[in-house]
Formats: structure tokens, sequence, C-alpha cells
């Protein structure tokens, strides 16, 4: 009877250290031997993940369907507390032209004619100063070259890489485009125009306005520039922080 128990003792003694041993893994973020998953990991459907590929596992009978989750439309992310960036970050006032719900793939949004005429009266939100200028207009340039460049050419020309290559025509330079509003290029970003596509579901909106203020470089060549007295060396500079101060103090 007492050889049995021993018997029986070291056997758990020997599984027990065969279950220890088996829970530790090589990786450091690892939790082992999980006694209840569900504990760890929400069994529930999440956003922004794709269910066909997880931890290395591939299943193939949903690499073909959607499974990443977008938030319900008209939700509205957390930005904080910082009043002005909280405003600035809010959903576009401005809505899609009727027609752009077969040119630019927008369905079931709202729509309104006249939008982007509307828009010209819309100023850049986002304030050049001497202190934060080469800060937004170096921002501005890694976004332009990751987005714009390509067919709006690394001059603002309308010679990009696609163009040249005759995928794409009818780019303008935007040197000719000096006309147009601050809020009509944000709007023309956000929705798209012409062949360009929608951005607006890609770039947010201060990534945005970020860009309208690095394309005005190529329509005026001291934009964003100071002098030493902290004013405007640009024209366009000098109207929109005029335009500013006159609208803080209504």
């Amino acid at each position: 009877m007492k050889k049995s128990f021993k018997a029986i003792a070291k056997i758990s003694i020997v599984a027990a250290s065969l279950l220890a041993l088996g829970s530790c893994v090589a990786n450091e973020d690892s939790s082992g031997l999980e006694y209840m998953p569900d504990m760890y990991r929400s069994p529930a459907i999440e956003p922004y993940v794709d269910y066909a590929e997880i931890r290395g596992r591939e299943r193939t009978e949903l690499k073909m369907q959607v499974s990443a989750k977008t938030p319900p439309f008209g939700t509205i992310p957390y930005r904080g507390t910082d009043t002005a960036y909280v405003n600035l970050m809010m959903p576009y006032k401005r809505l899609p032209e009727p027609a752009f719900k077969e040119t630019h793939g927008l369905f079931g949004w709202a729509y309104a004619a006249d939008q982007y005429n509307q828009a010209a009266n819309d100023k850049n939100p986002l304030t050049l100063t001497a202190a934060n200028s080469k800060m937004i207009l170096d921002k501005g340039k890694q976004l332009y070259a990751a987005n714009c460049a390509h067919c709006h050419g690394d001059k603002g020309d309308g010679q990009g890489t696609m163009v040249q290559s005759g995928a794409y025509t009818g780019v303008p330079n935007y040197k000719d485009r000096m006309n147009l509003g601050d809020g009509q290029i944000f709007y023309s970003i956000y929705y798209g125009k012409g062949m360009m596509g929608a951005h607006g579901p890609i770039l947010n909106k201060e990534e945005i306005w970020t860009l309208v203020h690095y394309v005005r470089q190529f329509q005026y060549d001291d934009y964003g520039k100071f002098n030493e007295d902290g004013t405007p060396a640009s024209s366009a500079d000098a109207d929109d922080a005029a335009t500013m101060s006159d609208s803080t103090k209504g």
C-alpha cells in the first residue's frame, strides 16, 4: 500500500513538473498556460482585427470575408480636453455634393449642393506662427510625399510620376489655383475632386489642414516665413492672421 502511494506521489510530482515546464515559454510577453483564456482575451468581435490571421495562424476560410469592424457612422473619437484641438477635430461641417455618391463611392452619407463653393470662405483653423511654422510645414512635407506627390509632383506642378507615366491627366499646377480658398483645398482633399479620391478616410482633419498650409507654399514663395518682429512675410499669411484675429474678437 505504501509502495503504491509512493508511486502515485512520484507520478503526481512528475506530472506537476511537466505541467509547470509546459507553461513556460520563451516569449516574455506571453502569459504561458492560461487557466481561463476568456479572462485574457475577449471572445467578442473587436474592431480593426483581421481574424483571418491571428498569432501566426491563418484561417483561409475567412480570407475573403470582412472581419475588421469600423465604428458606427457619425461616432466621434475622444480627442482630449484642449478645446481648440477638440473643435479642430470635430466632424467636418461641409457635406459632399450629391454626385459624389456615384463619382467617389461615398454611399450612405448625407449630401448637400454647392458645398464646394461655400467652402471658399472657410479659413484654415491651424494658424501658422513664427514658433510653429517649421514644425507644421515639415509635417506637411511628410504627408505630401506620402499622399500627394505621386500625382501633384514634388513641386506642386502637376507632374508627378503617375502623370508622367500616362496613368492620369489633368492634374493642375498649384500656381494656377491661387484663387482657391483654404476651405476649397480642404474640401477637395477630404472628399476628392475629379479623378482624385477622397482622403478623409485616411487623413484626419489636422493632417488635411496641415497639407493646406504645405500646398500654399507652392503658390506663395514666402509662405510660412516670418519677419524679425514675428509678422508674416507672406501676404497670404497676413490675411489669414488678420481673419483669425477678427474672428476671436467677435
